[in-house]
């Protein structure tokens, strides 16, 4: 795979010394010009025209472009669309928020599918983004305990009876032939084209340590990703599950992605952001990634708040909100809602924490959102990067309008393109590069999405180009296009 990037690479630098040539007297499927494009990788920042054909950027000129469809973006920033690692919103309503806020490929690896082939043919023609998704610890949990092909979990409904499975594949352990059998199963979803291995093992508390220590070697041995939502804990003791995740990386030299660091660390993420710098200069290949929010979410029934959950987390009922209603809890109504399934919002976290980790070039942006059900869900599901780039990038100037773009674009590109070849052409504006392309207005774009009105969509995102079609014109969304196209694992190409 390291070859092939370099051969790649190459292939950039010999279209970007041609491009002139060809694009003299042309006139393109579409040209954007006179923008301010922004390439994190190469560090271009200056006033360039795009010549988009069949879905590739073919030429970048100082000059105009001509082209059948053209966006003058004069005034505005050209930069990669947006690459969101870590959402669970893979409905229509979700993915139309996620497109109107810079999002050009949104993929689901925390959780993940199970079984992955039927899901990516599911998805077909459904998308104004690219999509994915790993295959999921938690999934083919449920086939081992009850032989159910659940799909995605989290888009899963209360039809599908996930709070009667919880007992069995949350809280019962598996034996060495049971774990053998979800490594065979993961095995699988890799073959089919899985993005990775997605674990939740803090929503799978029954998973012992050795279990989750063979799927690290199935990973390696897969040269598959490892996306983990760490292991849950004493509330005093939250540096435990990330010495898990790390002592395994050591030991069988898996590739792991820590989600969410800001909700798994709490006061302690700063130290476990230095822990993950510390393992990679050792040579562990480990990464991780924040959202710009003081709260998370997730569902109400899952194993999470199983048992004492109140001493674990030390919290109260009152900060979880019921997203349904957006009403807080007390004993009584968390009892009442936990049997009736459904997602609420979890405030546990400190702003100042949020604010740290946002600014920290090593550290992604990935939304985490959750779906939106008749415009109930997270704000993060349609705020999170117009946030991070009209808060804490405009307003608060706590890290560049570079950096921003680089922890949204080519960070999570090069995450994931040594188990994706497609990674290779995204998160770039450069020649070669697949024409996914969020065009706005840097002294305008904000979020709008609450927590008690979280289906707003983002201002100042103009443009927005998947695949060279445009998705969104004049800030408007054309929804009678589906541009998005399935990013697959190399083993199932």
């Amino acid at each position: 795979m390291i070859i092939k990037r370099k051969v790649y690479s190459a292939l950039f630098v010999l279209a970007l010394g041609s491009s002139s040539i060809l694009a003299q007297g042309q006139t393109f499927d579409l040209a954007i010009s006179n923008g301010r494009v922004m390439d994190p990788e190469t560090g271009l920042d200056a006033i360039r025209s795009i010549g988009i054909r069949d879905g590739q950027i073919v030429a970048i000129e100082e000059g105009p472009l001509s082209g059948e469809v053209n966006i003058d973006a004069s005034g505005l920033v050209v930069a990669p669309g947006f690459i969101d690692i870590h959402t669970h919103g893979m409905n229509d309503e979700s993915n139309r928020l996620a497109v109107a806020d810079g999002v050009t490929t949104a993929l689901e690896l925390e959780v993940g599918v199970y079984p992955v082939a039927p899901w990516y043919a599911e998805q077909e023609g459904k998308y104004f983004t690219n999509y994915g998704a790993s295959v999921g610890h938690i999934p083919t949990r449920m086939k081992l305990k009850h032989n159910i092909d659940i799909g995605s979990w989290m888009t899963a409904s209360a039809e599908d009876n996930i709070q009667d499975l919880a007992p069995a594949y949350a809280f019962e352990p598996a034996d060495a032939a049971e774990i053998e059998r979800l490594q065979s199963l993961i095995r699988e979803g890799i073959e089919q084209g899985a993005l990775g291995i997605g674990m939740g093992v803090t929503y799978t508390p029954a998973a012992t340590r050795r279990e989750i220590l063979n799927i690290f070697r199935t990973s390696a041995a897969l040269n598959a990703p490892i996306f983990i939502h760490m292991r849950s804990t004493d509330n005093r003791e939250k540096l435990e599950p990330l010495n898990e995740v790390i002592s395994n990386v050591a030991v069988t030299g898996a590739s792991v992605h820590v989600v969410h660091i800001n909700s798994s660390g709490l006061d302690d993420a700063p130290l476990m952001v230095q822990m993950l710098r510390d393992a990679r200069q050792r040579g562990l290949d480990i990464s991780t990634e924040t959202y710009p929010y003081n709260a998370s979410s997730t569902r109400l029934e899952s194993a999470l708040y199983s048992g004492d959950w109140l001493a674990r987390s030390g919290q109260e009922y009152s900060s979880l909100m019921w997203v349904e209603t957006g009403e807080r809890l007390n004993a009584e109504t968390f009892q009442e809602y936990r049997e009736i399934g459904g997602f609420i919002v979890d405030y546990s976290q400190k702003e100042e924490n949020i604010r740290w980790l946002v600014s920290q070039p090593d550290v992604i942006i990935g939304s985490d959102g959750i779906p939106f059900v008749d415009g109930r869900a997270h704000p993060r599901g349609a705020g999170t990067f117009s946030r991070v780039l009209g808060l804490y990038v405009r307003e608060e100037n706590l890290l560049s309008l570079m950096t921003a773009l680089s922890k949204m674009t080519i960070l999570p590109a090069k995450r994931l393109e040594t188990v994706a070849p497609a990674m290779m052409r995204k998160g770039r504006i450069q020649v070669g590069a697949d024409a996914d392309i969020t065009i706005f207005n840097a002294e305008t774009i904000i979020d709008h999405a609450t927590f008690l009105e979280p289906a707003q969509s983002s201002s100042g995102i103009m443009h927005v180009i998947v695949n060279g079609v445009p998705v969104i014109r004049d800030a408007v969304l054309n929804d009678s296009v589906h541009p998005g196209q399935p990013i697959r694992g190399a083993a199932a190409e």
